[in-house]
């Protein structure tokens, strides 16, 4: 059973109906018990980070996951998901994540347009299992004003460049992460949550 973390920061439903279309059980569960007893944990999200992370402490859901990963538990974090496992975020201040990968999440500078919003190509920094089938330039949508600045870029899996090098896929171990929205990119998009699901076993 995969359970796909519900904590008000909505993208639930497409997520939901992504892993559905590929077979999997998965249950959309705010019920530490039900996480507890999943096989794979999924963070979607879309919004700020700072009442992200208050609503996962709201639901006295931190630990939970924490110790979840600890244990070895796959973990799948997608766009605000992804940025949540890091240390911390300097959106609009100064705030603590999950902190199960080291980084920071910072906005883009310069004079792009923010946010980063629509289709751009993957850049492969290493072979890895999720990136399995994926080849270079293929293309994913994003839509986020902030990106994560790694402390170990062996941590990364993918790239893509929007004025500055952006984490696109990172993976550590049982730890997954997309900031762009693979059940909004298309056959690539499913591609990746097919590795995912081998993933999982």
């Amino acid at each position: 059973m995969i359970a796909i973390i519900d904590y008000e920061v909505g993208n639930i439903k497409n997520v939901y109906k992504a892993f559905k279309s590929l077979d999997l059980d998965v249950v959309v569960t705010s019920d530490k018990e039900v996480i507890n007893q999943s096989s794979t944990i999924i963070l979607p999200g879309v919004g700020a980070f700072k009442d992200a992370i208050d609503n996962l402490k709201k639901y006295d859901l931190v630990d939970c996951i924490k110790e979840n990963v600890r244990d070895g538990k796959l973990i799948f974090g997608i766009c605000l998901g992804m940025q949540l496992l890091f240390e911390r975020s300097y959106e609009d201040g100064q705030w603590e994540g999950l902190g199960l990968l080291e980084g920071d999440i910072v906005r883009f500078e310069g004079d792009l347009k923010v946010p980063h919003m629509g289709w751009n190509n993957l850049i492969k920094a290493r072979e890895d299992e999720i990136a399995r089938d994926i080849t270079e330039g293929e293309y994913v949508y994003f839509v986020h004003s902030y990106y994560l600045k790694p402390k170990n870029e062996e941590d990364v899996v993918f790239w893509a460049d929007y004025g500055a090098r952006v984490p696109a896929v990172v993976r550590k171990n049982n730890i997954v992460g997309m900031q762009f929205h693979p059940e909004k990119s298309g056959k690539t998009g499913m591609k990746l949550l097919e590795n995912i699901k081998e993933m999982i076993g």
